[in-house]
């Protein structure tokens, strides 16, 4: 059965969460997902020509999805954790259900639980016993060790590693190519930033930075 699929922002991460969807239809029978186009409020002028070079449509604001067709599903296609979050809870009034989006060439292991939302990228590895809440982005040859929970937005950018038994609490971005070691919490809402190393709990709220992470 095709689903009927919106993309809620047409910036570069929601256009590429397109390229997942149309990955997953392309890995192999029946096609998943028909793309009906992109909701965004305040979408750029470079944005709208870059969705029309896509062969899809720009369909209006988000609420657009108050008056999606039956059966419609939608995900958020926001990189920005806390941005996602508020448009989530948007959303969530005009009661469209969110879909889970995992590209063929990512990785998830066994007794993996996730809430609706979950967008894993191309080259994304999720080990085992791993817990992931509502719309959690895992990005671009990501991973994420044994027995880990992040909770609901968690954004882990490209090529960053969480190891085995962290803790990522909500709205929580783990920037480009950090790291965060062995059985660590980050706070609700913290940034760690590109190229990090968090060798020690991370509060709520803050950004850190370097190696290790301040």
């Amino acid at each position: 059965m095709t689903v009927p699929l919106v993309i809620v922002g047409c910036g570069g991460h929601g256009r590429e969460i397109l390229t997942i969807a149309r990955a997953v239809n392309a890995a192999g029978g029946p096609p998943r997902w028909q793309v009906l186009g992109f909701v965004d409020d305040r979408p750029s002028e470079v944005n709208l020509k870059r969705v029309q070079q896509l062969d899809v449509p720009y369909l209006g604001g988000v609420a657009w999805l108050s008056g999606a067709p039956p059966e419609t599903h939608h995900v958020i296609g926001i990189g920005d954790p806390r941005v996602r979050r508020a448009v989530a809870q948007r959303v969530d009034r005009y009661g469209v259900p969110a879909a889970s989006l995992v590209h063929p060439d990512a990785t998830l292991g066994p007794d993996l639980r996730h809430g609706p939302g979950l967008v894993a990228f191309a080259g994304a590895r999720v080990t085992t016993n791993v817990t992931l809440g509502r719309h959690v982005h895992l990005n671009q040859n990501c991973t994420v060790g044994h027995d880990s929970v992040l909770a609901d937005h968690v954004s882990v950018n490209p090529l960053a590693a969480v190891s085995g038994e962290c803790r990522l609490d909500e709205g929580v971005l783990i920037g480009t190519t950090a790291a965060v070691l062995q059985g660590l919490r980050v706070g609700r809402d913290s940034t760690v930033g590109a190229g990090a190393c968090v060798v020690r709990d991370v509060p709520e709220g803050v950004v850190v930075k370097g190696v290790p992470a301040r």
